[in-house]
């Protein structure tokens, strides 16, 4: 059976918690998963221990997701020296077929090439995080392993805004 999953920017207000809502869970271990990367190869959050993390659940045909990767690009560029690294966990239906796709025509459009591990999600992984009801949804995970933040939906309208939003919470676990 399919999940129905909706870009929050379609339904915002019907959730409990509006788009660009975070909450802070308060040691709350993120659950760990085992995903397949676009390569194949076999990628776990325990591999990141120590590091803060940050793990995005979003899908080639949502406008929300899409118009917070380049800033979630730029954060993990800025960052990844300092020990910060971005999963992107795709839950397209078909991800090896339609995410390299919308990567070339993402890279052809925007111009941003993406660099930051991108999974293969299932509906595993989303139960193991409560349910992804909506995307983007993106949690913080500090570098003890406990989610230190849960987006729902982008932190901003604009990309200053979702850059600098996202940069401050990395930057306070950094």
């Amino acid at each position: 059976m399919k999940r129905v999953l909706v870009p929050l920017a379609l339904i915002g207000a019907a959730l409990a918690a509006p788009a660009g809502t975070a909450r802070a869970a308060a040691e709350v271990k993120a659950p760990d998963f085992a995903l397949k990367d676009l390569q194949g190869k076999t990628v776990k959050l325990s591999q990141f221990k120590g590091k803060v993390v940050m793990v995005n659940f979003w899908a080639t045909w949502c406008p929300p997701c899409i118009h917070e990767m380049p800033s979630l690009e730029s954060l993990y560029n800025a960052n990844k020296k300092k020990g910060f690294v971005v999963l992107g966990i795709s839950l397209d239906d078909e991800p090896q077929k339609e995410v390299p796709q919308f990567l070339a025509k993402f890279k052809k459009d925007k111009g941003v090439k993406i660099t930051y591990p991108l999974l293969v999600g299932d509906e595993k992984v989303g139960d193991s995080y409560g349910g992804i009801r909506g995307i983007p949804t993106t949690f913080l995970v500090d570098r003890k392993g406990n989610i230190a933040k849960k987006y729902i939906g982008p932190p901003s309208r604009d990309a200053e805004g979702i850059e600098k939003a996202f940069g401050e919470a990395v930057d306070k676990l950094l």
